[in-house]
């Protein structure tokens, strides 16, 4: 998963401890032992309270630092059921791990620990406690100082598409090509035996500051990354012989065109196997260690583009646009040349179903002036280009090759470019599959032009985050939701569903705290079901934040209860899934024991959607409360349960594999409880009514 790039970090000489970081930050955590024992109480300052864990190893405690930042402290003060063994833990994206700190004597009471390294997130992640209790912590704190770190090394993956060779495969099917593809479900796999090496050519010398290696099980223990101008003669720039697998983020300096991992003690019997094999690149590039005696690696290199260059603006915006067909039928209407480059990632361009499912098939935009061409980013639908050409030209007839390729992979591509020109286009002459050619989004980056700024990006959320609206349901029993908060919505159903959603007939208070929203057996304008579906639409959108509710949920077969967003532009036309949907918990009765966020876009939806289930098995969610949340960004989603969080949707990652996300804009919250449907299926003899599903309070924090 290509994320925030942080520094991959050892032990070293304490430092000062620094400024507080933690204090009052989003905490989460493996398990906690009951309600009154959140992550949260690890972090706010008061040593009163504190979090404890389920009776079982392991267990971890995170906190969310808001941004990336220097760590040179940490501060433990135990309850009396403590870790006699655990790990000190920073990560840039709060998925990849790195240790920073390491004990199996632990003795518990107050422990400070002088650490060094860098991320956004740290966690303490326990393996053996000390007692048969869980594991508990009056207090959690972390010092150093925010917005450091290697802050010139770039985020962007240097090596992504790039040409790679390696010294073996271990068949077909695992591929050099497979560790720059951005896809972490394909590798490069070699022979069993050692040395071997995987190198990629980035196309032009660039400063070299850091490499992730998201390994498979057969990873490296020993290792070199060296870095080469030639791709012949070689110099270590990193160097190891404990190499612990998994992912490892490494931060060092170097400069060349080539780049490769040259490992010499596999870890396993098997041979050396990398999903994914990433290179980012800035800062000084003074190369370190020492020649490694000229290995030379007899494979073929490729590429002449030159990296992006500094300052590039996107030039392309609201630009006028030709192609040589567009759809207007069927389920593309109105896919005009311009929706490939009006900013909105649920709208698209597509080669006219009549007559524009044929080869060549182009598209082209005028910048108004000329530029200077650095960067395109295309944003495939399915119907993509495997062999296409980006030219530019100075008059829109002569045109000039700047980039060309057969292999396309499709998805989100992002291309190096060097090229002039007033007129830039993708010109296909291979089509993926027997459709056309379609682009959601076709970006030129550059300098020169005659550019629209683009429409501002939505804030991040602040840090700390405040709450800034919530519901805690306190009203008398029988009351109904407060009106300037909720809108009921009135009516049948979506996805087969059978009930009929009533005026808040179905939606009231139960006088202990709690919305109560009622699912019952009755007929009521043709429909043999009631319940409840209210929404903040009217009252309170919003992008970004963490959200929240505290749910009791409905259960039995053919029960359908949610705590979802939808896109606040539905309700201004945007059809569904263009608004985008994010379904932060669905249960169906059917299956008791698991929840489900998915995330609905239109290249992503329905039953192929994006997302996860949390199942505690042998479990039944309808039996107790349950917390839900998502902390979502501009960057990422993660969703979590109780505190738990157990799915990431990272925006690299889904535009590299599912298609265009559609999240950077206003959402509004809905609840309801639904009966029957496509997923859950009708009620049955076995469906108890009336069933209730209970809200006890919803929150928003940014």
């Amino acid at each position: 998963m290509l994320a925030a790039f942080a520094l991959a970090v050892t032990q070293s000489q304490a430092k000062a401890a620094g400024s507080l970081l933690s204090q009052g930050k989003t905490a989460t955590a493996s398990s906690t032992e009951n309600a009154g024992t959140p992550a949260s109480a690890a972090v706010d300052g008061n040593t009163g309270t504190r979090w404890s864990s389920a009776a079982a190893d392991p267990q971890w405690l995170q906190v969310d630092l808001g941004a990336t930042s220097d760590v040179t402290q940490v501060t433990l003060n135990w309850e009396t059921a403590y870790a006699k063994a655990y790990q000190i833990q920073v990560s840039a994206n709060g998925t990849s791990w790195t240790n920073v700190y390491s004990t199996t004597t632990a003795a518990g009471g107050n422990e400070t620990l002088s650490v060094n390294g860098s991320g956004r997130y740290v966690r303490i992640y326990t393996t053996q406690r000390a007692t048969q209790w869980g594991v508990s912590l009056w207090e959690f704190q972390v010092y150093g100082s925010t917005g450091t770190g290697n802050a010139a090394c770039s985020t962007t993956n240097a090596a992504l598409n790039k040409t790679a060779t390696a010294s073996s495969t271990e068949n077909a099917g695992t591929p050099a090509s497979s560790a720059v593809d951005g896809d972490n479900g394909t590798r490069w796999s070699s022979a069993a035996a050692d040395p071997q090496w995987l190198q990629v050519d980035l196309g032009s010398s660039q400063n070299i500051c850091g490499v992730q290696l998201s390994w498979e099980n057969a990873y490296a223990k020993a290792y070199q990354i060296q870095v080469s101008d030639n791709g012949t003669s070689w110099t270590n720039a990193y160097s190891t012989t404990t190499g612990p697998g998994a992912t490892e983020l490494i931060t060092l300096t170097g400069t060349g065109r080539y780049v490769r991992m040259y490992g010499t003690q596999r870890a396993t019997q098997y041979g050396y196997s990398l999903w994914e094999f990433q290179v980012f690149t800035g800062g000084s590039g003074s190369n370190g260690g020492t020649d490694d005696g000229g290995a030379t690696n007899g494979g073929t290199t490729g590429g002449t583009t030159t990296p992006p260059t500094d300052g590039a603006t996107l030039l392309s915006y609201n630009k006028p646009a030709t192609a040589s067909t567009y759809q207007n039928a069927n389920s593309c209407v109105g896919c005009t040349p311009s929706k490939a480059f009006d900013e909105d990632p649920a709208t698209r361009w597509a080669t006219s179903d009549v007559n524009g499912w044929v080869d060549p098939g182009w598209i082209a935009v005028d910048l108004g002036a000329t530029a200077h061409i650095s960067k395109v980013v295309l944003q495939w639908d399915p119907a993509y280009a495997t062999a296409y050409q980006i030219q530019t030209s100075a008059d829109g007839t002569n045109w000039t090759s700047i980039y060309s390729t057969t292999t396309g992979k499709g998805f989100k591509e992002t291309l190096a470019v060097d090229g002039n020109g007033r007129y830039v286009r993708m010109y296909g002459t291979a089509r993926s599959n027997g459709y056309g050619y379609s682009l959601w989004t076709f970006d030129v980056y550059g300098t020169g032009g005659n550019p629209t700024a683009p429409p501002a990006t939505p804030p991040n959320p602040g840090n700390p985050e405040h709450l800034v609206w919530s519901d805690e349901f306190n009203g008398a029993a029988g009351t109904k939701p407060d009106t300037g908060k909720w809108t009921q919505d009135i009516g049948g159903g979506q996805n087969g569903e059978l009930e009929y959603y009533t005026n808040g007939d179905n939606t009231t208070m139960d006088g202990n705290g709690n919305l109560v929203i009622e699912a019952r057996k009755e007929n009521v304008e043709g429909h043999q079901y009631t319940s409840g579906r209210i929404n903040t639409s009217d009252h309170f959108n919003f992008t970004y934040g963490h959200v929240e509710a505290r749910i009791k949920v409905s259960g039995t077969q053919g029960l359908w209860p949610a705590f979802w967003m939808l896109g606040s532009n539905f309700k201004t036309g945007t059809p569904w899934p263009n608004s985008g949907e994010i379904d932060i918990m669905e249960h169906v009765g059917k299956v008791p024991d698991s929840v489900y966020s998915t995330l609905h876009a239109p290249a992503y939806n329905g039953g192929n959607g994006y997302g996860s289930p949390y199942t505690l098995a042998g479990s039944d969610f309808a039996n107790d409360f349950h917390t839900y949340a998502v902390d979502w960004d501009s960057s990422h989603m993660t969703f979590s349960v109780d505190g738990h969080a157990f799915f990431t949707a990272d925006k690299a990652t889904v535009e590299s594999t599912r298609g265009p996300w559609v999240y950077d804009h206003p959402f509004y919250i809905i609840l309801n409880n639904a009966v029957g449907g496509d997923w859950p299926g009708a009620p049955d003899a076995s469906t108890v009514f009336p069933q209730r599903m209970l809200v006890d309070y919803v929150r928003v924090s940014q």
